[in-house]
């Protein structure tokens, strides 16, 4: 008797639901706890709530959190009611969710683990299949993903991260302001973004104040086309500009370095790729006189790193019409250097100033998503890769698309701890 009362509290059921038996297996270290309907009560169609008659019943069991070290197992016979208008249905119990076979409150404890270690560590840790564990992770997000309502996002991001390998690309698109993800679409495709832009109300399109991208133009080509003066809303990120610039005092330097040992003699730019790519604004450069003495001197690639240095400082204007004469400024002096692989870069900012300057004047940046998809790596290199995109996709909005992943029967009152 004292058994099935302490049963009772710890599973926390009330009428009409009771603890009719304790089966315990020491050898098999499983306790069954047995849980009976009390007759004649009430019951209620799961779909319509209308008061119904029993049709059948129905054997069912549950894992359940372990309790004393014993693996802990629910049985039940679950009426199921006849309903006039939905047929034969099985009752609700308020310790799972409909068609699971584990207790939400053993649900939630997995679940709460796959935040930290990967299907297989939690598999193993809590005697489950890699599918068994796998499909509560699926329908955690499902449950999240149908209880996320829509939003009015007012700065988006979207950028691409690698799938398996660096040729193979999904689109994370994200909300910078709570630092979700939205969603992760298939490939980097404009078809495909525009099919999801397409999924937006007029509303939601309206919202939309800023767009931080890279200068794709398959993302550039999408929003143009779906979103109202996306002209105005598009900002091309300042790290991905950034980039350009780098890569050029790269190029610069590497042939000025070729062209310096061709001739026989010692080239002062070995080992100096990485001081030549550092802001010198983020740099002690007192550490490093020499490589300031370098920049003065009369090289090619101290030319490219000083357009680098100039283009660092355009990015804190708040006038428009200030920022674009600083940028035309620099680019009128990219042209004049004849250095090809910044000319190069000149070329390319030019054709996207429009978008540069809507990033220098709402100080938007992707640097959300980039923080984003350093974690998506974390996560992609934890599982050891991903067999496809789906299972991709889903492992990071399990992560990072701050979705309601427990189930609702978890807050079901108990005294176990996980």
């Amino acid at each position: 008797m004292r058994d099935r009362e302490l049963y009772q509290q710890i599973l926390g059921l009330s009428s009409p639901w009771k603890v009719d038996d304790i089966r315990l297996s020491l050898a098999d270290r499983q306790v069954v706890v047995v849980v009976g309907h009390e007759p004649g009560m009430p019951l209620s169609c799961p779909t319509c709530g209308r008061s119904c008659g029993i049709y059948d019943h129905r054997k069912r069991s549950w894992r359940h959190l372990d309790t004393c070290q014993l693996q802990t197992v629910l049985e039940a016979e679950i009426p199921r009611v006849d309903c006039p208008e939905h047929g034969v249905q099985q009752v609700t119990v308020p310790w799972a969710a409909p068609g699971g076979r584990f207790t939400a409150l053993f649900e939630a404890m997995v679940i709460a683990w796959l935040g930290e270690a990967p299907i297989k560590a939690v598999a193993e840790l809590v005697g489950l299949t890699w599918d068994q564990v796998d499909g509560i992770q699926q329908r955690a997000i499902e449950r999240g993903l149908a209880r996320r309502k829509p939003t009015l996002v007012r700065n988006l991001g979207i950028d691409e991260t690698s799938y398996q390998d660096d040729h193979e690309y999904v689109s994370v698109i994200t909300d910078r302001d709570r630092r979700v993800v939205l969603e992760v679409l298939e490939d980097r495709k404009k078809e495909t973004v525009r099919t999801w832009l397409d999924t937006l109300s007029d509303q939601q399109k309206q919202a939309i104040q800023t767009v931080s991208m890279d200068m794709w133009e398959a993302f550039i080509n999408a929003f143009l086309e779906r979103i109202p003066d996306a002209d105005q809303k598009i900002c091309f990120d300042r790290f991905h500009i950034a980039s350009y610039f780098g890569k050029a005092v790269d190029d610069v330097r590497i042939q000025e370095h070729k062209a310096l040992r061709a001739n026989g003699g010692e080239s002062i730019l070995t080992h100096t790729k990485h001081h030549w790519l550092r802001n010198s604004e983020r740099t002690d450069n007192r550490s490093r006189t020499w490589f300031m003495a370098l920049t003065r001197a009369s090289l090619k690639t101290a030319r490219a790193w000083a357009i680098k240095e100039q283009a660092g400082k355009l990015w804190g204007f708040t006038s428009r019409n200030w920022a674009e004469k600083g940028w035309r400024r620099l680019l009128g002096w990219m042209d004049r250097c004849q250095l090809a692989p910044v000319k190069k870069v000149a070329a390319t900012i030019k054709n996207h100033l429009w978008g540069i300057l809507n990033a220098v004047v709402t100080a938007s940046t992707n640097a959300i998503g980039e923080s984003l998809n350093a974690r998506i790596q974390k996560i992609k290199t934890m599982a050891c890769g991903f067999r496809n995109r789906e299972r991709f996709r889903r492992a990071i909005l399990f992560h990072l698309g701050g979705l309601d992943l427990m189930p609702s029967e978890a807050s079901y009152p108990t005294h176990t701890k996980p």
